[in-house]
């Protein structure tokens, strides 16, 4: 069994900067990919950043230029710094990990319980 435990959401102006942090601990045998989703009231999930193993990224439109993912392979732990933050940044983010169990096994998903993000204007 794999946890992804997410941390650094909160409360912040319009304008801020925020860290959020997600560790995947557990039965891994290796992660292929760690990114970022977030889903505001109302709204549907999206995509926020990816990284891979090899340290390749890719980000939504909405947030380029303004969020960096970065990840540490040898802690399963990937990071978003969000800047420059914006009321319609507002949502629950969730950590995302695609992981392999075992040698042989497939990769599956797995999922944080998510951190609330909310930029006051």
């Amino acid at each position: 069994q794999v946890h992804l435990v997410e941390s650094g959401g909160g409360l912040v102006q319009a304008g801020g900067s925020l860290r959020l942090s997600c560790a995947a601990s557990g039965s891994i045998f290796s992660v292929n990919t760690m990114g970022w989703y977030r889903q505001a009231l109302g709204k549907q999930r999206e995509l926020v950043a990816v990284i891979t193993s090899a340290g390749s990224t890719d980000y939504a439109d909405s947030v380029k230029g303004r969020f960096t993912i970065s990840g540490d392979n040898a802690k399963n732990t990937v990071y978003l710094d969000l800047d420059n933050l914006k009321p319609e940044d507002t949502a629950v983010y969730r950590c995302n990990a695609n992981i392999k169990y075992s040698r042989t096994s497939y990769y599956v998903a797995a999922w944080g319980q998510g951190t609330q993000v909310t930029v006051s204007s």
